[in-house]
């Protein structure tokens, strides 16, 4: 996608530098993920012929309650990832929201647009039915693009419609993407397929020292690979 013509040359500078920083960012991230699981694979095991340290592992008994939720740890070098549950949260929990509707209209971004400080002098181009799902439970299938990872897990990100901006550079409209920050620790990097983010919503301008940054964020929880 082309930026808008009415953006001033700065303007437009200094956009095209913060998206290859965060495209170039995004392809560190991957490349250090597949380093570090092939270093994993390759780690040495015990000793062929080596003592057995410690008392064997008795059979485990089976539970009473046939009905107990089993919590199983997600397998990686972090002990601080995020915990899989077998019984997982109920899909009525969270609303289905789409890209289709996220991007249904138009957002022209402008100079005033993106340098103005008072909300006042920005007109109001979310839709109401947009800005209903502000503060709501929703599911959101995208791509994602790691923004800030901590002991090689994710736990900041944009999850956007496509891939284009990670494969093509393209840049994508303000509202193919939200911005995402994982509030129960981070998740596993999954790079080059859908995964669906359930989380709250939040819609609005954001801004960062004057500059709009995006429309739209979310208060992550729980993320899946979708097949």
């Amino acid at each position: 996608m082309r930026l808008p013509d009415s953006m001033s040359p700065l303007t437009r500078e200094i956009m095209g530098y913060e998206l290859v920083r965060v495209l170039f960012f995004s392809l560190f991230v991957s490349l250090t993920c597949q380093l570090t699981e092939v270093f994993a694979e390759t780690k040495p095991t015990q000793p062929v012929g080596s003592a057995i340290r410690g008392q064997p592992i008795r059979r485990a008994t089976q539970s009473a309650s046939s009905n107990a939720t089993v919590q199983v740890t997600l397998a990686t070098n972090s002990p601080s990832a995020v915990p899989v549950v077998a019984q997982s949260l109920a899909t009525a929990e969270f609303s289905v929201l789409s890209f289709d509707q996220l991007a249904s209209f138009p957002y022209e971004v402008s100079d005033a647009t993106l340098t103005s400080t008072n909300a006042a002098n920005v007109p109001d181009q979310i839709p109401a039915t947009i800005k209903a799902f502000n503060r709501k439970s929703i599911a959101l299938k995208g791509f994602m693009l790691p923004l800030k990872v901590e002991k090689g897990l994710v736990t900041e990100m944009l999850i956007m419609r496509d891939q284009s901006m990670c494969c093509y550079g393209k840049v994508p409209k303000i509202n193919e993407w939200v911005s995402v920050k994982m509030t129960r620790g981070g998740v596993k990097p999954v790079m080059d397929l859908p995964v669906t983010l359930k989380g709250t919503l939040e819609v609005g301008e954001t801004r960062e020292n004057g500059y709009l940054t995006g429309i739209y964020r979310m208060e992550g929880v729980t993320m899946e690979e979708t097949k």
